[in-house]
């Protein structure tokens, strides 16, 4: 399987961050569109993608791009696609999602159900048989319209490549992990320097930033679909991608992680996901409100999810809450902070304007990523 298109979508402004990964894993980008990148690839490279891409929702192997304005040429472009090249004879296969966006076809039910019976159609004229059982591993299909033009790709991961499979815990309003992994890139830090989340909640962005530090792929605690894909992908393929990531992990890195939540409750949901995800060692929880929040180390960073008052009862609490947080950033001398929230007087209450922010949909819930910055450190003098 040489020579095939993968697409990666991710969230809606982000798109930079992944672009970044893909070209870093070696992979060529065809295209960068708004919610996802296309890239070149092989067998390997799908492996490769679903284990090492941290900010990728899932991978999408690509079979088609057409044309369609009509259900009669959806029908017949989907017909003509050679689904026998993916699809064996015992394959479970459908329209798992459709998306339309400025096309004349909207309705995305009739959409799924007219590319499923073209599906079928293919198939039957190629295996020769009238039914299919559908008892072997699944090809679930996404497509994606956007002005008339019908992109379409076998989904490879399976379950949303966020779930990392170590958060089996959430505390209130969680971030997702795609998400946490891509802020943290928009930031410049790295391992040699602090890192304080004061809203650690279920210690998402903690985690992510620990599996950066130890250099340890997102994806190789868990599994995708596309495992089962025999006819496409050997088993000893996906073996070598994993021996990859075993052999770049160095969780033995020196890293000054901290978490601090005013919710014991979610200080102890944080610290049994560390665990879970083997970064425990990097990271120190402790119950701590955002007021006593302080550091002797200097040019450190805050990246953070505080509460966006989403509960009426919450917002009230807001102003003093984000009032105290920018007390204690003002403490912090030569430090920088960065924080994702849809709480409109942010900024009036933390005190500052920020020097940047990026407006990015967490879900539905349009929220701004606020870039307060410090001072870089000072380059040190090499020795000799």
């Amino acid at each position: 399987m040489d020579n095939i298109e993968l697409i990666a979508p991710c969230h809606f402004g982000l798109e930079s961050v992944l672009k970044r990964e893909v070209l870093d894993l070696g992979y060529e980008i065809a295209q960068v569109e708004d919610g996802r990148v296309t890239f070149y690839g092989d067998e390997q490279s799908v492996c490769r993608a679903n284990i090492f891409l941290r900010t990728a929702e899932r991978i999408l192997l690509k079979v088609a791009s057409f044309k369609a304005t009509t259900f009669d040429e959806l029908f017949e472009n989907t017909r003509a696609v050679a689904w026998e090249n993916y699809i064996p004879q015992d394959g479970k296969f459908w329209v798992a999602k459709a998306a339309s966006v400025k096309s004349k076809l909207f309705s995305t039910s009739d959409i799924q159900s007219i590319m499923k019976k073209a599906m079928v159609e293919r198939m039957k004229s190629h295996y020769h048989m009238p039914w299919f059982e559908e008892t072997g591993a699944s090809y679930p299909v996404r497509v994606f319209l956007m002005k008339d033009i019908v992109t379409v790709g076998i989904d490879t991961s399976g379950i949303s490549l966020h779930k990392r499979g170590y958060r089996q815990l959430s505390g209130k309003a969680p971030i997702t992990e795609t998400l946490a992994a891509a802020l943290i890139m928009l930031t410049p830090w790295r391992a040699d320097r602090v890192l304080v989340d004061p809203f650690c909640g279920s210690g998402t962005f903690l985690i992510e930033a620990a599996m950066m530090a130890a250099n340890m792929a997102p994806g190789m605690n868990r599994s995708f679909l596309a495992e089962d894909w025999e006819n496409l992908i050997s088993k000893n393929t996906w073996y070598k991608a994993v021996d990859e990531a075993n052999d770049l992990i160095h969780d033995t890195i020196g890293a000054d992680i901290q978490g601090y939540d005013v919710d014991a409750g979610a200080v102890k949901v944080a610290r049994k996901n560390a665990e879970d995800a083997g970064v425990e060692h990097m990271i120190h929880f402790q119950q701590r409100a955002v007021k006593d929040l302080r550091h002797s180390k200097k040019y450190g960073f805050i990246i953070t999810n505080p509460p966006y008052g989403e509960r009426l009862e919450e917002k009230e609490t807001l102003p003093q809450l984000y009032r105290e947080f920018g007390e204690s950033f003002r403490n912090l001398d030569s430090w920088s902070a960065y924080m994702i929230t849809s709480y409109e007087d942010a900024e009036k209450y933390f005190g500052r304007k920020a020097d940047k922010n990026r407006k990015i949909y967490n879900g539905m819930i349009k929220t701004y990523f606020y870039q307060f910055m410090g001072p870089k450190p000072p380059r040190q003098k090499k020795q000799g």
